[in-house]
């Protein structure tokens, strides 16, 4: 998989279509309580930055596993997109969008 729209040395054979996945995943309230304190007293999240991990992966592997399922051999010019979502933003949503081709 790659953000580029082609792999170097590896032309292009077939192209088998969008593919596309979503991730939604949710923060708890303990979570937003350490998020709370580190936003009030400066620093990274590293609660937050886990759980946007947790989401890209699981993204990503979902991308690969339906860009396989249409006999790809890669996804090209994957694009990730994140937003919040639910009351207060409680939720968070990774899509994960590339085209699937045979090389």
């Amino acid at each position: 998989m790659t953000t580029t729209p082609g792999i170097e040395g590896r032309p292009v054979q077939q192209y088998l279509g969008i593919v596309t996945a979503e991730t939604i995943i949710g923060a708890n309230v303990i979570k937003d309580i350490f998020a709370g304190l580190r936003d009030f007293f400066g620093g990274r999240s590293a609660t937050y930055e886990k759980v946007l991990q947790e989401a890209k992966n699981a993204a990503m592997q979902e991308l690969m596993h339906k860009a396989q399922g249409l006999g790809a051999s890669a996804v090209v010019g994957v694009d990730l997109d994140f937003e919040t979502i639910g009351a207060n933003g409680s939720m968070l949503m990774v899509i994960a969008s590339g085209t699937a081709v045979r090389l």
